[in-house]
């Protein structure tokens, strides 16, 4: 084993040392996060969320979108796939892409410069194309996260502003972003407990006994700090 990789080791043990035997508040777990981050490159800070509910019935799926309040601290490049006086509406936005069949073709031929992806819904028959593509990225435009819609103008400012999209996985866990590490504790609270309501406020009517069931802060290379799930909801009612 390698110099680097003893030092890089003992930092993560250091790290994962830090963490106490208990549930954390957020803006607690934010702060320890801070305080065990050790490499050099700005981390991101995600919450990981148990649910306790059957990802394999479609009645029990959780997916939807937030705006984050203090942003994620880099603006996403977003791709708009329109037609007609959309695409001025696009550029008057802040899109950085905007085309129709030109952009279509440019993706199945490989582009992936982009972290968003908007369309009309007049676009999508072509849109629709690029499945295959942009499925397995996430970035597939959908209605039910707003990004098929005619109001282009609304989509790209809410991206750009810090909307994230969550979605529950094959496991029955959902994976969020909600900041950086450089990003001050009250910031990154502050961003996961408004990603914790509209995960709360997203609840399938068909899921039966304790919806969170585990609550997890950590960041990229950091150790998950557990959080207090009572506390968070009790926080987010508090501030709705």
């Amino acid at each position: 084993m390698g110099r680097s990789a003893k030092i890089g080791g003992k930092n993560i043990d250091r790290a994962r040392k830090l963490v106490e035997a208990r549930p954390y508040k957020l803006e607690e777990a934010a702060e320890l996060l801070r305080k065990a981050h050790f490499v050099k490159f700005d981390e991101t800070v995600e919450l990981v969320l148990n649910l306790g509910v059957d990802p394999k019935q479609s009645d029990q799926m959780v997916r939807g979108t937030v705006v984050l309040p203090h942003g994620l601290g880099k603006s996403k490049r977003v791709l708009v796939i329109a037609s007609g006086d959309k695409v001025h509406e696009a550029q008057e936005a802040g899109a950085d892409f905007v085309g129709g069949e030109d952009m279509v073709q440019k993706i199945q031929e490989g582009w992936t410069d982009y972290d968003a992806v908007i369309a009309t819904p007049d676009m999508m028959k072509s849109a629709g194309r690029l499945g295959k593509v942009l499925g397995p990225r996430g970035l597939m435009p959908n209605p039910k996260t707003g990004t098929v819609t005619f109001e282009i103008a609304k989509a790209v400012k809410e991206i750009k502003a810090g909307k994230v999209e969550f979605r529950l996985d094959k496991t029955g866990i959902i994976h969020s972003p909600v900041g950086k590490i450089s990003f001050t504790a009250a910031h990154l609270a502050g961003n996961a407990h408004a990603l914790l309501a509209a995960i709360l406020k997203a609840k399938p009517a068909a899921a039966k006994g304790k919806y969170i069931k585990k609550m997890t802060l950590t960041s990229t290379m950091g150790p998950g700090v557990p959080i207090d799930s009572a506390e968070a909801e009790l926080a987010v009612a508090v501030a709705a």
